[in-house]
């Protein structure tokens, strides 16, 4: 694969995932949106499935890795970190597109959501908040993700096993075949391994399990001209970072240990 191709094939595939990914919360979430409250399957199905096409798309150009922490995962298997730059580019700046589509698209329930009055006064903060960067707004779910309960302990600890579990599981994909690979299988499988990790591991957090996948949309979230929207909440940005990249390195590492 070029360099040329795996950037492009990772900003098309990681703009794919955050645009359907982000149109799924968006859908959950917002007012006038026929699948308002539409629940948590919603949201961990479409997340599966944004895997699934991102994934499908981009495969041939970039291998799809989508996700900075697959990327540290692979490198670490293969001692091979040359593209991995490349790779984060492509990421981010795909993550940032697919959140910018996904407003254009619910560009009208985002006016009616955040003119709302009750979502007008969860979004006023009171003069005696010293960080009001820090709080999270009214609609920053539907963009990035953020702790039930607020715990750097146990948010970090949540998003280390879960992205653990995510590489573990692509990076021993295919050894049941004597190591060559499961093709299109493996889309499938990692598919549905995003929507496990939901189901059972995303409670606390919201199953960020993607460095990009949470802090290009939050970038977006800062700079949009949303009315009412409040803070980006970058007082807690950085577990959806580091959390997932130690999962990773920590899943290469076992891997490497267990199974090469």
């Amino acid at each position: 694969m070029s360099t040329s191709d795996i950037f492009i094939g990772e900003t098309i595939g990681t703009a794919l995932l955050t645009l359907l990914g982000g149109g799924v919360c968006a859908a959950v979430t917002l007012k006038s949106s026929k699948a308002r409250n539409a629940g948590w399957l919603a949201i961990t199905f479409g997340w599966g499935f944004a895997v699934l096409i991102a994934a499908y798309v981009s495969a041939p150009l970039s291998g799809a890795h989508l996700n900075p922490a697959v990327t540290v995962g692979l490198a670490i298997k293969n001692s091979d970190w040359s593209h991995v730059p490349v790779y984060f580019a492509g990421q981010l700046l795909g993550a940032m597109l697919g959140a910018v589509l996904m407003w254009v698209t619910y560009y009208g329930q985002f006016l009616v959501h955040l003119s709302d009055p009750e979502h007008i006064r969860d979004a006023t903060l009171g003069p005696e908040d010293p960080h009001p960067h820090d709080q999270a707004g009214p609609v920053l779910g539907v963009f990035s993700t953020g702790p039930e309960i607020r715990n750097v302990v146990q948010n970090l600890t949540t998003e280390i096993i879960g992205t653990f579990v995510l590489v573990l599981a692509i990076l021993t994909e295919g050894l049941q075949d004597g190591g060559k690979g499961l093709g299109v299988i493996g889309v499938l499988i990692t598919s549905f391994v995003v929507v496990g990790i939901g189901l059972s591991l995303g409670g606390p957090t919201g199953y960020a399990i993607n460095p990009v996948r949470d802090l290009g949309p939050r970038i977006v979230h800062a700079l949009l001209p949303l009315p009412n929207k409040g803070g980006s909440d970058w007082g807690y940005s950085w577990i959806p970072v580091v959390g997932p990249l130690v999962g990773a390195a920590l899943a290469g590492g076992l891997y490497n240990i267990a199974f090469a």
